[in-house]
């Protein structure tokens, strides 16, 4: 059978992959693209949206229980865990059925099935039709990742699950153990907990979000607590013993092992890269703990094979995914586009409350030999904060003390997913504290606090 030649081959349609697609195909080149799964990968599938989804579901829930706060009446307040399932699978739904839509508009080739490498330019693709060959001089690696799964807590679908369990949930937790505190494991806690499961969140690491800064992972773990978590740090879960309706945790605390039961327990332990039965190795691609050894343009060193997005390593976000997408596909049109710096990248969490940052973390800049200046502001001296019932929160910022470049930005509070674009803008353009100092934030809002956290660096808040 006669193979298929294109300009460009993707493989994997998650938020690095099909953007890359677009892209190319927005400057000229003959596209295809191959997915074993889902339009739209992990993220729009079994991750960031309908998580989001759901968190939003909890968010609304946990306002109507503070009704009165709000001068407002509503009795019988309670769920339906199915329905709020069902909502958030018709959001991933939608949006899945968008991303083929935009395949077909931008003229991308499709092609669902197993993709493997037998040789430079060529990709097999599997699937129940058969075998077609297809090759193209540029192939992108877009597959992603997966969950880690440590032996002994592997997920079952029923006691123990992973995310996707956790995401279509065979029952409502009332005891729940999540083992891993970094953006999954809290947000799953957080969903959980609000509906009314009795949480604990196990952490290997001295502290909850681990890649926050410090300060910020104080405030939130006191915002958790008072939710009624149990915040486990430095803790190791040893083994589990599976029931039929329990799980008894064998958790490690300073040397000593104790013993609690659940009834469910997620495991959020990190991701692994798949990386395996493509034929990388017989390629000559460099592979380091499941991930592609890249340069900054997510070149693997092999002429022609480009890797990005979760396959290509750490931060393993979507939006750091889709941008290196965008840059090698205008690499391969010929154009000259800017490497992707993993520290413009900010990263934000959904829990309750939210947590956003970019940048280094004040630990960070100090251990890079930067002599700072950190301000703080807290949502408690914020106008719109106090009038939407959300006082608890804060926002920090760090400059180099000899030139005012924002190093770092971090929040933890109601809406700070959305503030945060705020200082990512201000660190692509290159500001200091001078060009923020002088911009006017408008009132009341809760970006002013953004403002404040500048000015208090430079010892020059009003409002606190």
């Amino acid at each position: 059978m006669a193979s298929k030649n294109f300009d460009m081959i993707v493989i994997g349609a998650g938020p690095g992959g099909y953007v890359a697609a677009i892209r190319g195909a927005q400057l000229g080149l003959k596209v295809a693209i191959v997915e074993r799964e889902h339009m739209g990968g992990i993220c729009l599938n079994w991750g960031c949206i309908p998580t989001k989804a759901l968190l939003r579901s909890a968010e609304v829930f946990h306002l109507m229980e503070r009704a009165k706060d709000f001068g407002l009446k509503a009795d019988g307040i309670g769920y339906d865990i199915d329905a709020v399932v069902k909502r958030s699978r018709g959001v991933a739904k939608q949006l899945s059925s968008g991303v083929a839509f935009l395949m077909k508009k931008n003229k991308v080739e499709v092609f669902m099935g197993e993709a493997t490498l037998p040789a430079k330019g060529n990709v097999s693709v599997k699937s129940d039709k058969g075998t077609e060959e297809l090759t193209a001089k540029n192939i992108v690696l877009a597959t992603g990742a997966r969950a880690r799964e440590l032996p002994g807590l592997e997920g079952d679908g029923k006691r123990v699950w992973t995310y996707k369990d956790a995401l279509v949930p065979p029952h409502m937790p009332k005891k729940l153990l999540v083992i891993g505190s970094g953006a999954i494991g809290i947000e799953f806690a957080s969903f959980y907990n609000t509906l009314g499961a009795e949480t604990t969140v196990v952490e290997v690491m001295d502290r909850v979000l681990p890649v926050e800064d410090a300060e910020i992972s104080a405030f939130a773990k006191k915002q958790f607590v008072k939710q009624g978590m149990t915040i486990m740090e430095k803790s190791t879960v040893k083994k589990l013993d599976r029931g039929k309706d329990k799980v008894t945790a064998h958790i490690e605390v300073g040397g000593k092992v104790t013993t609690q039961e659940f009834d469910t327990v997620i495991s959020a332990v990190g991701i692994v890269g798949n990386v395996e039965n493509l034929g990388l190795e017989k390629l000559g691609v460099k592979i380091d703990r499941t991930h592609v050894v890249t340069d900054q343009y997510c070149q693997t060193g092999v002429d022609g094979l480009f890797a990005i997005g979760d396959i290509a390593g750490a931060p393993w976000l979507a939006h750091k995914a889709s941008h290196e997408g965008v840059m090698v596909a205008e690499l391969i049109a010929g154009g000259k586009p800017h490497p992707v710096k993993p520290e413009s990248i900010a990263g934000c969490t959904y829990c309750h409350p939210q947590v956003a940052s970019v940048g280094y973390t004040e630990a960070k800049a100090k251990e890079l030999g930067y002599d700072v200046k950190v301000g703080r502001f807290p949502f408690m001296g914020n106008g719109k904060a106090i009038a939407l019932g959300e006082p608890e929160g804060m926002v920090k910022t760090v400059f180099d003390a000899k030139t005012g470049e924002l190093l770092g930005a971090h929040m933890v509070g109601a809406e700070v997913t959305e503030l945060i674009q705020g200082y990512v803008v201000g660190r692509q353009l290159e500001t200091t504290e001078e060009d923020l100092m002088q911009t006017v934030f408008p009132h009341p809002t809760l970006s002013e606090m953004m403002h404040e956290s500048v000015l208090d660096a430079y010892d020059r808040v009003i409002h606190v």
